[in-house]
């Protein structure tokens, strides 16, 4: 896994990790096998998932929170492909904000993180 995101980080594609790769995780670090780590990761992102669907905000201290957020309608939007004026009625969407942490990892320059790593 690790040897897979150095390559990816030379050629310059943003690695990508599963929902695999975080069982494979959570079976390293806690020592459990791994059909048992995949089914915790799946119930947690279950049960994300439900109180998403739920309207329910997800705080999770120290990563960030997932909350879901009511769009505005938009009478008069264009079909781009067309140039057709269409209503968009309004919806919900999801929406995630970094904690403080995560977010001072995030905003720090490219070369800074080259140089830590």
């Amino acid at each position: 896994m690790a040897s897979e995101r150095l390559l990816a980080e030379r050629v310059g594609i943003l690695a990508t990790t599963t929902k695999k790769d975080l069982a494979s995780k959570v079976s390293e670090d806690t020592g459990c096998r791994k059909d048992l780590a995949s089914r915790m990761v799946d119930t947690v992102f279950e049960a994300m998932r439900d109180s998403l669907i739920d309207g329910r905000r997800i705080e999770i201290r120290g990563f960030g929170v997932f909350q879901v957020k009511d769009t505005r309608p938009k009478p008069a939007a264009r079909n781009p492909r067309t140039g057709q004026i269409i209503y968009v009625p309004a919806r919900r969407k999801t929406h995630f904000r970094p904690g403080k942490l995560l977010r001072q990892e995030l905003h720090k320059p490219l070369d800074q993180k080259a140089e830590e790593s």
